[in-house]
């Protein structure tokens, strides 16, 4: 009797899958919203000049930033629901999920273009007052140690 509530209890985790999968169709949604406002706005209102131009780049990088943690999202909503409910739901191969390790690699993976896209945000917008060396130096240290964590995490396989 044990052993079948315990092997049921595993359903429980569709609490975090539902939850994540929402999660992310919501940033998705609203980022979108927010970027097609934007593009309207922009070719209503918005001056033709080079400064707006960048001001609409950022916004759209800013997007880009929230697709991607809207993506980082649905990947663990995928890989919880593959590990703990249905192993066999068809997936592409980039996105099999056999393990928590595959899980912790796409969602490290996610948050390194993350990370890329935040410092090509940051790029974009510099105006020459701001010190961006510091912060891209930093950037360029946390990726690294994601890419080891990567690499380290593929080697044992």
């Amino acid at each position: 009797m044990l052993r079948r509530i315990l092997a049921s209890s595993r359903y429980i985790m569709i609490i975090p899958v539902v939850g994540t999968f929402v999660g992310a169709l919501a940033l998705i949604l609203y980022e979108s919203i927010v970027l097609f406002s934007s593009v309207i706005f922009a070719m209503r209102n918005g001056p033709v000049a080079t400064k707006s131009v960048k001001i609409f780049a950022v916004g759209i990088v800013e997007a880009v930033d929230v697709f991607l943690i809207a993506i980082a999202v649905y990947i663990i909503s995928i890989g919880l629901y593959s590990l703990f409910i249905d192993d066999k739901l068809p997936l592409p191969k980039w996105l099999e999920v056999n393990n928590l390790e595959d899980l912790k690699g796409n969602l490290v993976s996610v948050v390194i273009a993350v990370l890329a896209v935040l410092f090509l945000r940051e790029a974009v917008a510099w105006d020459g007052t701001r010190e961006i060396a510091a912060f891209g130096g930093a950037l360029a240290l946390l990726i690294a140690a994601l890419t080891f964590f990567l690499m380290k995490n593929n080697s044992r396989r």
